[in-house]
């Protein structure tokens, strides 16, 4: 099958592991991903800071593009990008006069017919039914499922999980062999878009993520945003300094997590791309060979 891909800006510069191993994991499944040509910035937390009518018009004429291509889904793995175009969806389909204002300012024709579906929402439609019979190696680590806050925010808009405890990345988890944490950071904000500006406030709300996942004993953390991601990994030393103290937990994309339960290579899903090293205890699994030995000490995974 086919399906629209928004990469957004992200997924082609500083976090490319994500887009990788989102191709990487459709591929198992035959899911062709048509990146929609000549896509532009979403406009992801500035447009809308700055000016409505732009911040409206970026969206609109990435999902109109989509829509001349004769697409009727897109996939949008960045939870900012899929924010934006979530809301300039549901905005311009309230708003007939802005919805021809807009597509005039784009010189395109929109009408709103894509279905915008967040990284979460595509494993669930078109790969969770079929996850578990592909599952080669389960990723059995305790995993703290980590969302951010634009993922599931607004609700009224986006109408994908609980608010406050959302589920649906846990059940990936657990269909992938793996244990989902409950605790308390689900949601909480990371500093998001703060990285640069206010290194400091991102240390403390990301430092205190970390240090709940890592004192309910999470082996890993697990997210879908790459700005989540940046925040939690590439910022670890200004963490670690924030927390006086040596938080080694890597942070894994959902996809990536999927990725290494059906077989995919580490390298592939660009598991060396990250900053903090992805080490995990390497544990006893079953294939269709055989069992694998017991391993105690803790080692790299090999990419």
């Amino acid at each position: 099958m086919k399906i629209g891909f928004y990469p957004g800006c992200s997924m082609n510069g500083g976090s490319r592991e994500y887009k990788e191993s989102v191709s990487e994991l459709a591929k198992v499944f035959d899911i062709e991903l048509i990146e929609i040509p000549d896509w532009n910035c979403c406009g992801a937390t500035a447009a809308h800071n700055l000016n409505k009518e732009l911040s409206l018009s970026l969206p609109a004429r990435i999902m109109a593009l989509a829509e001349r291509e004769g697409l009727t889904g897109i996939v949008v793995p960045c939870a900012a990008c899929y924010n934006r175009l979530s809301v300039t969806r549901h905005e311009l389909a309230e708003d007939q006069d802005l919805r021809e204002k807009v597509s005039s300012i784009i010189d395109l024709k929109y009408e709103g017919t894509c279905e915008i579906l967040n990284i979460i929402q595509f494993i669930d439609k078109y790969i969770a039914d079929r996850l578990e019979e592909k599952v080669v190696k389960p990723f059995q680590y305790l995993s703290a499922c980590y969302y951010g806050c634009l993922l599931v925010r607004p609700h009224s808009i986006l109408k994908f999980d609980r608010v406050e405890d959302p589920q649906s990345m846990d059940v990936l988890i657990r269909k992938a062999g793996g244990k989902a944490l409950d605790w308390a950071f689900k949601t909480e904000c990371c500093g998001a878009g703060m990285s640069v500006s206010r290194t400091d406030t991102v240390a403390r709300l990301s430092g205190n993520i970390m240090k709940d996942a890592a004192d309910r004993g999470a082996e890993v953390v697990v997210v879908a945003c790459p700005m989540c991601h940046s925040n939690l990994d590439m910022r670890r030393p200004e963490i670690n300094r924030y927390l006086n103290e040596k938080i080694e937990i890597p942070v894994l994309y959902i996809s990536q997590v999927l990725g290494l339960a059906v077989g995919i290579d580490a390298k592939a899903l660009g598991l060396n791309r990250h900053m903090t090293e992805v080490n995990l205890p390497e544990k006893a699994v079953k294939d269709t060979a055989a069992e694998s030995p017991k391993v105690s000490k803790t080692q790299k995974l090999e990419v």
